[in-house]
């Protein structure tokens, strides 16, 4: 039987167009201004970069450049838990929306759960105030 986790839609728009957006956000050096979980990136390989993490080097894996505005990673952390990051950029009229959906991990409480989700919104908050500033 299939097992399913808890899930949280998280999302912003943004005041540039899906194509602006896209093209800022899928090279993987560029999460290091805007998303705060990853910290700086230390190297790469390939598609495979080492960021500084909160708790020591994580490993993220992004998916390739694509047409479709994808732009899921997964996220394996330093205790060898790895995390699907699914993330879209669509057009939202001559707008756009970032569209995060954040998992519940097994063990983890409400607390936890809501504080991730302030998380990443503040980290989309940050994406939006510095793609509207340029």
């Amino acid at each position: 039987m299939a097992e399913t986790f808890e899930s949280k839609a998280i999302s912003i728009q943004i005041e540039r167009s899906m194509q602006e957006v896209y093209d800022f956000m899928a090279p993987p050096a560029s999460f290091a201004r805007w998303a705060s979980g990853l910290g700086k990136p230390l190297s790469h390989d390939g598609p495979v970069w080492i960021f500084e993490g909160e708790t020591g080097p994580a490993k993220v894996r992004f998916t390739e450049r694509n047409a479709y505005g994808v732009l899921d990673h997964y996220v394996l952390l330093p205790d060898g838990t790895e995390i699907y990051a699914p993330m879209r950029v669509i057009a939202n009229g001559t707008g756009s929306e970032v569209l995060f959906t954040l998992f519940r991990l097994p063990g983890m409480d409400d607390e936890k759960f809501a504080a991730d989700a302030a998380w990443v919104l503040r980290d989309l908050q940050a994406l939006k105030n510095l793609l509207e500033a340029m």
